[in-house]
């Protein structure tokens, strides 16, 4: 290791991804968390989490108070995507995830987790523009509708489940719409965050492609 990179290692480090549902910015952000030994956090899955704290609790998800006070209370190191991924889980979140103060909790707690040392990669929606403006450099994942539906459909085949394309697809352009066009931290790419669109793009070449703008971010 160079001294370089020894200061490299001692700088902390957070690297933003954005972008909208199955372009691949989950496995990009695992993949750069993993290569420079950060923490790593899907910040839609705290939504997912204040969620099922709520039902697990027999508490009503539409009280905001209630839930922004549970939201505060998270343990973001210990997420389960494999249990959060549930379809009833993510039913509950969207109702959650439209409540101001739970946005204002989270991303409160998002930012103590980006804070916890050496660094870490959060991705999401809002990363770049609300979370964590100040990152040492950020993303802005995407693909069109069609490749991401068609992901989308080829993983949960892959995984024993039956699905229909088109009701994939539609579910998405909604989403996109939803995320898009809401008042509160809509998605869309921060001024300076770098533009990977993964529609004919491998994850190995999205990640070389990364891998050398956050190396030339920290040689600056």
């Amino acid at each position: 290791m160079t001294e370089a990179d020894k200061g490299f290692s001692r700088r902390h480090i957070v690297i933003a991804v954005d972008g909208p549902a199955a372009a691949g910015k989950g496995t990009l952000s695992r993949r750069l968390a993993e290569h420079y030994g950060l923490h790593h956090l899907d910040t839609g899955l705290t939504y997912r989490a204040t969620a099922r704290a709520l039902a697990d609790r027999g508490l009503p998800l539409d009280d905001e108070a209630l839930a922004a006070e549970v939201a505060a209370t998270l343990d973001l190191s210990g997420l389960d995507r494999a249990v959060l991924s549930a379809h009833e889980t993510g039913e509950a979140a969207s109702r959650v995830a439209v409540m101001p103060a739970v946005r204002r909790a989270l991303v409160e707690a998002q930012r103590r987790f980006a804070l916890t040392p050496p660094g870490a990669v959060l991705d999401g929606r809002d990363i770049g523009t609300v979370v964590c403006p100040d990152a040492l450099i950020k993303f802005y994942v995407t693909a069109t509708p069609a490749t991401r539906a068609r992901r989308r459909h080829d993983e949960i085949l892959a995984n024993g489940g039956r699905a229909d394309l088109a009701e994939i697809l539609a579910d998405i352009e909604r989403r996109d719409a939803r995320d898009t066009g809401r008042t509160d931290s809509p998605l869309r790419p921060a001024a300076d965050a770098h533009l990977l669109d993964t529609t004919e793009m491998g994850i190995e070449t999205a990640f070389e492609a990364a891998r050398t703008l956050v190396d030339a971010a920290l040689g600056r």
